[in-house]
């Protein structure tokens, strides 16, 4: 088993400085690849403390590239719904080059309604502005002459520079959360799967990645290339003690859910043909509470032997997956994170290598 950071800013500038966030998760991750964990990671988002201080994660990876060897580094996600794909598969090829072909390239649909007002863009225009950009960017890493006719991107005759330094790109990844159909038809085109396992039951989460396995498995990918990966983001915090954890996490964990919560609130009484089970997302995060989050084994939170029994849990309930951490959430100090990493890497890391 391999393991990931991540980085998702939940603050905003009368919480932390954007300058210090970033310094802060630079240093990180030059920790973490001498600590031994293989990849970095972080979102795309706008406008609001949820998220808001990374609107281009293809920036913070091309600094993250310059101060590490070996770590992969991943976008997790891009939206294509607000990027053109002409410029997005120029960027990705741009660092792809930087960092030597160690490039991993996340897609995501977007959830957050107030992105979408302020881009000016229909919800219902989601999924075919998702799979378009994928398909135009795809076509443009792989053919060296490309003309497009789609629905929302048309382009003649271009070639796309600079082309992918891995061959024919760099591996692809697409985020699924809610939506049943979005683990089907990453499965069905071969892609790799990142998931996150607190909103909604385990069970159903499980149910979902075997729709995800199992059309892999039926449309010959696993055959061709191996077992689709399937990525999993987790909340990590470990303490020397298991009270010194749980009582220290709490408000880190608390003020982001709060962050999740006030984003999710634009979906209260509003109705989408493409995304019917956001509509409860504002109840089902109001139901998350800490304590529901310690007792269901929603994040990795206590001392090293709790975290490797929570590890094996995710493992028997989902299968091999491949745990990426959120690992400063909230309005936590760097050392707490640098501390977390460091426990997590000398005691519990080398029983899942």
């Amino acid at each position: 088993m391999e393991f990931g950071v991540q980085f998702f800013p939940a603050v905003g500038p009368d919480q932390k400085p954007a300058d210090q966030y970033w310094r802060e998760a630079l240093e990180l991750t030059q920790l973490a690849e001498q600590l031994g964990f293989t990849n970095v990671r972080t979102v795309e988002h706008y406008f609001l403390s949820y998220g808001g201080y990374s609107p281009d994660p293809l920036i913070f990876l091309s600094a993250a590239a310059a101060l590490t060897r070996a770590m992969r580094l991943s976008t997790g996600a891009v939206l294509p719904v607000f990027n053109n794909p002409l410029k997005l598969a120029g960027q990705i090829g741009m660092v792809d080059a930087i960092s030597a072909g160690r490039l991993e390239v996340g897609f995501a649909r977007a959830f957050l309604p107030h992105e979408f007002a302020r881009f000016g863009i229909s919800m219902d225009e989601s999924r075919a502005r998702f799979e378009e950009g994928i398909e135009a960017i795809t076509r443009l890493w792989t053919e060296e002459t490309v003309t497009f006719e789609g629905k929302f991107h048309r382009f003649k005759n271009v070639t796309s520079l600079p082309r992918p330094t891995q061959q024919p790109h760099p591996p692809i990844w697409v985020a699924a959360v809610v939506t049943p159909e979005s683990f089907v038809w990453t499965g069905v085109r071969g892609y790799n799967l990142m998931v996150v396992p607190y909103l909604g039951e385990h069970h159903e989460l499980a149910e979902k990645l075997q729709l995800y396995r199992q059309a892999y498995r039926d449309h010959g990918h696993e055959a061709r290339k191996g077992p689709g990966e399937v990525m999993m983001v987790l909340h990590l915090f470990v303490a020397p003690t298991r009270k010194e954890a749980r009582e220290e996490c709490q408000p880190y964990m608390e003020q982001y859910l709060r962050n999740f919560r006030r984003s999710a609130k634009a979906w209260t009484g509003r109705q989408s043909g493409q995304y019917k089970p956001y509509s409860a997302l504002e109840q089902m995060l109001n139901e998350i509470t800490y304590e529901r989050v310690l007792d269901e084994t929603r994040a990795i939170i206590g001392d090293p032997d709790d975290a490797a029994r929570q590890l094996t849990y995710i493992r028997e309930t989902f299968g091999d997956v491949y745990p990426t951490f959120q690992i400063n959430f909230g309005m936590m100090e760097k050392p707490k994170a640098r501390r977390s990493m460091e426990l997590f890497a000398r005691h519990v890391m080398p029983h899942f290598r």
